[in-house]
């Protein structure tokens, strides 16, 4: 015999949130080259780096990732319509790591390298909001080293021509909290799952092999 569910009650509740002024998504490149003597802990003087594999890590600043430099008001027409948007600089701050792998497999990483980039967007983003940066993908790879040199004393290595390509995609979003209002449905929990005990079951036998006949 089927049941019935009762009907369910709305209430009419208000809630806080996030409203989105608004919301791009936006690719990203830029070059880096460091110069001058790179640390890599632990490595010893006179290591021979001929061959080495040479890569890269790159992940978002653990303070101040993200820094308004600065907001302006700027007008638009658009589809006839005169619009005040913001023109924003935005200061994006990356922690970047370079891993060294040598033929015998003895793996090196230097220590955190502070990158900065600049970038330009306009959006609906007035004084008060905030704009959070998402990265959905955040990535680098080394485009050249140049050649590789140890220090006398260990622990240091010189590129005599890296460059380091990192690409970003990024959501990029302007909200403020808000309190809103709505009539809302409360939700019900779902039926719990049947469930029964496993038949015992025997493991396949080899009877071609064993037990033999005769």
């Amino acid at each position: 015999m089927q049941e019935h569910m009762p009907s369910q009650a709305q209430e009419l509740i208000c809630i806080n949130v996030d409203k989105v002024y608004d919301w791009i998504v936006k690719e990203m490149s830029f070059d880096i080259s460091p110069t001058g003597a790179i640390t890599f802990p632990g490595l010893p003087a006179g290591t021979d780096v001929t061959g080495a594999i040479v890569t890269c890590r790159v992940i978002p600043a653990a303070s101040n990732p993200i820094v308004i430099l600065n907001r302006e008001n700027r007008q638009f027409s658009i589809d006839g319509s005169t619009v005040c948007l913001q023109h924003l600089n935005i200061q994006k701050n990356f922690i970047l790591t370079i891993v060294v792998t040598l033929p015998s497999g003895a793996v090196f990483t230097s220590t955190e390298i502070p990158v900065s980039r600049c970038e330009q967007v306009t959006l609906c983003a007035p004084k008060g909001t905030d704009v959070e940066i998402l990265y959905t993908d955040l990535d680098c790879f080394v485009c050249t080293t140049g050649s590789l040199t140890v220090g006398t004393g260990g622990t240091t290595i010189t590129f005599s021509a890296l460059t380091i390509t990192v690409a970003v995609c990024q959501s990029i979003q302007s909200t403020f909290p808000v309190t809103v209002e709505f009539l809302a449905t409360f939700c019900e929990p779902r039926a719990d799952l049947p469930f029964s005990c496993p038949t015992a079951v025997r493991p396949q036998q080899c009877p071609v092999i064993f037990p033999t006949l005769g």
